[in-house]
């Protein structure tokens, strides 16, 4: 069975860091630090997760990377867990309604993430046994 990999995407290269640190036992990580890297990331890689902070600086934001990645139905076994310090009701309703699969709000812990990415993971249908 192939390792799983998971997209962590972030501005913030200190959070980028600390999320793929706690997530490298689950899998193999790559990482971008914007909505074009990641799409272009996303195309190569295909990963099984995508974990995705919402402010992406300029450009597109997580928001609309989530809701791009929906639009083809072939990404519609990926797990999407965005990422934000907007925790407000109406925030988590926007980032559910992008098509994300789970939304955390910062700051969280490593094991918070841990646990949460673990849970999507044997969801999986091909690491369900």
């Amino acid at each position: 069975m192939p390792a799983n990999t998971i997209l962590v995407v972030d501005d913030q290269d200190e959070l980028r860091l600390l999320i793929s640190l706690s997530l490298q036992a689950l899998g193999r990580i790559v990482e971008a630090a914007n909505a074009e890297q990641a799409l272009a990331l996303f195309a190569t890689e295909r990963p099984d997760v995508v974990m995705l902070d919402i402010w992406l600086g300029p450009g597109e934001s997580g928001l609309d990377v989530c809701a791009r990645l929906r639009q083809d139905p072939a990404n519609a076994g990926v797990k999407i867990v965005l990422l934000s310090a907007c925790g407000q009701q109406s925030d988590v309703a926007a980032g559910m309604d992008a098509g994300a699969d789970l939304y955390i709000v910062k700051p969280f812990s490593p094991i918070e993430l841990i646990d949460a990415v673990s849970g999507l993971l044997a969801s999986l249908p091909e690491n369900t046994v």
